[in-house]
């Protein structure tokens, strides 16, 4: 008996379902769907299209698929080039060793008018600060690049001046933190950035007045995913935390009190309930807050939702 080999995408022509041969690839989900009946007849596949990076005709006309994508975390949106270290060329031969001195030369003055002018140099500055931080938080892609753009419409309007960089582009990435709904606390970006939690709330605060950011109060459910990972905790616990959660709001228990707080009494709860128990000392390391506060809070909360917890 022998084997029926995969057909190419190149060789499907009509859709098995409906007969159809209006067929299109989707490049957003890598799939060659119908256009008919929705069938999808293939998956994963490849962009081989030179337009990858462009969104609209304009951009096809302007740019050529060469280098990575663009990105606002590099000073220079990581349009420039730059003489690789490797003593090669184009070919892949090895450079000789007469015109290694040139070639030497030629990298470090690349380097250098890479970064022309003071403006640049601040932006190079604060993005290899950002990059730090968010590399030391475990911080998404999506929260450095909405930082940066924060950061570079702050240094467009002229709000670094007269402050620290790294002021400005820590208040960037607690604000960018907030937007993409990846909270961390004053006192998490304030210690890795070796600012004070004063500086950093007053530089926040600056910012987002002028910048007319308009950012919504944290809730405590933002907090739970984390803290239930750092405390290795399963997902029964993090499903009865988000309900207590609710009950708690729906019952206004969390108005005026700090979510923080409010998560780790929520969380310090589900996992006695869970049978996953953890201490409050436990808790408050995780989510920085003290014991007292925990304490509290889960009396509030047991109180008034009627929770009967043994301890």
């Amino acid at each position: 008996m022998v084997k029926k080999e995969k057909q190419t995408i190149e060789e499907i022509v009509q859709c098995p379902e409906c007969g159809s041969n209006h067929l299109s690839k989707d490049y957003s989900r890598a799939e060659l769907v119908c256009r008919n009946c929705g069938f999808v007849l293939d998956e994963d596949i490849i962009d081989h299209g030179p337009e990858w990076r462009a969104f609209d005709s304009e951009q096809r006309e302007k740019r050529a698929r060469t280098g990575a994508p663009m990105t606002y975390t590099i000073h220079d949106k990581g349009l420039s080039t730059m003489i690789g270290w490797k003593n090669r060329d184009s070919y892949g031969k090895s450079i000789p060793t007469r015109n290694r001195a040139q070639i030497y030369r030629l990298r470090k003055w690349a380097r250098r008018i890479r970064i022309s002018d003071a403006t640049e140099r601040s932006l190079a500055i604060a993005f290899s600060e950002l990059d730090r931080m968010a590399s030391g938080m475990g911080l998404p892609r999506t929260v450095r690049e909405t930082a940066a753009v924060i950061y570079r419409k702050a240094a467009l309007k002229k709000l670094v001046r007269g402050r620290s960089v790294e002021g400005v582009i820590t208040a960037a990435l607690y604000a960018a933190c907030r937007q993409c709904h990846v909270p961390r606390t004053l006192d998490e970006i304030s210690s890795i950035a070796h600012i004070s939690r004063k500086e950093l709330g007053r530089t926040y605060r600056y910012v987002s007045r002028e910048l007319g950011l308009r950012l919504l109060p944290t809730s405590p459910e933002d907090y739970i995913s984390r803290f239930c990972s750092e405390l290795k905790l399963s997902g029964d616990v993090r499903v009865k935390t988000l309900e207590i959660l609710q009950d708690a709001t729906y019952r206004e228990l969390t108005s005026g009190r700090g979510p923080t707080g409010m998560a780790a009494a929520s969380l310090y709860i589900a996992s006695v309930l869970c049978g996953e128990r953890r201490t409050q000392r436990e808790v408050a390391d995780v989510a920085g807050v003290t014991e007292v506060t925990i304490r509290n809070r889960y009396k509030e909360i047991t109180k008034k939702l009627d929770i009967a917890i043994g301890l």
